[in-house]
């Protein structure tokens, strides 16, 4: 029999574009990558996204149509091994049922990734793709509603930048009528270069070895190139000569380019205006196209998370440091939260073994706003939480990890929590009496700790003579037991 841990597995990545949805399929035996399919399909998200942010009922359509077949190839996987992040669009649309129609077709969670964390996970696939070279590249993706640039060397990021300009949404606003000319071409490129002056010095003054493309923007430009002049790679020149045929052509109707799809010919003005500013203000000459962008970076990825090398984790012990947290003293209240709960995980429906790293992760923070201010610094840590770009985490997972780290003390923040997902809560508590027992900061560890949970009751168990000797341990308890009382759960507190 082959062992468990040599068996080849099957991983699923789903990136919910602004232009394009890329189903990867992939499957890792013996820590080799193969690529056993993909799907495409351009669904324009972006052109969806109405003023109100939210997404027109055609659009919606469409992207669940699509989602309908993708979700036939996912049907087989471990849903342990699958993935599925939304980018740009999905980060400004406030249209939930779309995410809840999504996840049910699907039935896997979708996570909305932060325009860095798009930009990481791109970098990733790429530098997979090419090698790791020890120089440091330029890495251009050109989504739909979004532009990416990271610089880095081997699979280590080192500049990430996400801009809020893409080829769906450029050419919404400057080519919408189908009409192209030099004026409306210039005020898309004069836009674009508007979008990346913030960031041009630094990248400039940083310089790198090579530039690389990862987009079906990058991918249509070349090709294109290639049958206008034989080139393999993305030059000025032939950026120049590409525009000049846009234009002569004057329209989307009687655009005829060898090597552009018919299904990008909408948005294809808008990515060329946009890579035609970018080679303008970082002086570059020329760029190859990889065809790993997104989905591959979230293949290695999940792979990391899988073989101990999450990045969730390389970035918690990074802040640890950052922020001069007491490891000690979080680690102490790290294991007596896992240790609650894992006594009460089945009753309170916590074994989702993401809930378990979360819990682990908000008691080894919980102290972070003490660099701040110790005034309030479970509202100064809940903020910094929030509010900084967090490698490796999605949104909804950033949130979470803020609100329990602002909300494990003091007063119950109840109007916080969302009322249809109780774990919030639950974790929340658990934390909350993990720190209460550590709160006289002792290196004498803890006696065993009993715990017993109803739907909205818990039993704290400590022996006697322990009681006995840590009077204000009860009596923070007895505090506490006021403070959760607010998210309707009872605390009690027996001797053994």
């Amino acid at each position: 029999m082959i062992p468990l841990s040599s068996r080849s597995k099957q991983l699923g990545a789903l990136d919910l574009g602004s232009n394009s949805f890329h189903l990867l399929i992939a499957q890792e035996s013996h820590g080799r990558v193969q690529v056993l399919d993909k799907h495409k399909e351009m669904v324009r998200l972006a052109e969806g996204l109405r003023n109100g942010k939210n997404l027109d009922a055609a659009v919606v359509s469409r992207a669940l149509e699509c989602l309908e077949r993708f979700a036939q190839r996912l049907r087989p996987l471990d849903p342990g091994n699958v993935r599925i992040v939304g980018t740009n669009t999905l980060r400004k649309a406030k249209d939930s049922q779309f995410i809840t129609q999504a996840e049910q077709i699907l039935g896997h969670k979708i996570d909305i990734i932060s325009g860095r964390e798009e930009a990481r996970l791109i970098f990733m696939g790429v530098c997979h793709d090419l090698g790791g070279e020890d120089t440091r590249r330029l890495v251009v993706d050109i989504g739909g509603g979004s532009t990416e640039l990271i610089l880095g060397r081997k699979a280590s990021p080192e500049q990430l930048e996400s801009l809020y300009m893409g080829c769906v949404s450029m050419s919404l606003k400057y080519f919408a009528d189908g009409v192209i000319t030099k004026q409306g071409m210039q005020k898309a490129i004069n836009h674009a270069l508007v979008e990346l002056e913030p960031v041009t010095h630094d990248f400039i003054e940083q310089g790198w070895e090579s530039s690389v493309g990862a987009s079906g923007t990058i991918n249509a430009v070349r090709e294109v190139s290639a049958h206008l002049g034989g080139e393999d790679l993305i030059s000025s020149e032939g950026l120049a000569e590409i525009r000049s045929r846009l234009i002569s052509a004057g329209s989307l109707s009687e655009l005829s380019l060898a090597g552009l799809a018919d299904e990008r010919k909408a948005v294809f003005p808008g990515g060329v205006a946009i890579l035609s500013a970018i080679f303008e203000a970082l002086r570059i000459e020329t760029m190859m196209a990889a065809q790993s962008a997104l989905r591959e970076g979230l293949i290695y990825d999940l792979l990391g998370r899988q073989q101990a090398d999450d990045t969730r984790e390389h970035t918690v012990n990074n802040l640890t440091r950052r922020y001069r947290i007491d490891e000690a003293h979080a680690r102490q209240v790290r294991e007596t939260a896992l240790s609650l709960m894992s006594q009460v995980a089945m009753v309170w429906e916590l074994t989702d073994p993401e809930l378990k790293l979360i819990l682990g992760w908000a008691a080894s923070l919980h102290e972070i706003g003490m660099d701040i201010s110790h005034s309030g610094y479970h509202k100064h840590g809940g903020y910094l939480l929030e509010n900084m770009d967090l490698p490796g985490f999605s949104r909804a997972e950033q949130k979470l990890l803020a609100l329990m780290v602002r909300a494990h003390r003091r007063k119950m923040p109840t109007d916080l929590f969302p009322s249809d997902a109780p774990e919030q809560t639950r974790l929340s508590v658990l934390l909350r009496i993990a720190a209460v027992l550590h709160r006289g900061r002792s290196h004498t560890p803890l006696p065993h700790v009993d715990v017993q949970a109803k739907n909205k009751q818990l039993t704290l168990s400590l022996p006697q003579d322990y009681l006995d000797t840590h009077p204000l341990t009860a009596e923070d308890l007895a505090n506490e037991a006021r403070y959760i009382k607010a998210a309707g759960i009872e605390l009690k507190l027996a001797s053994h």
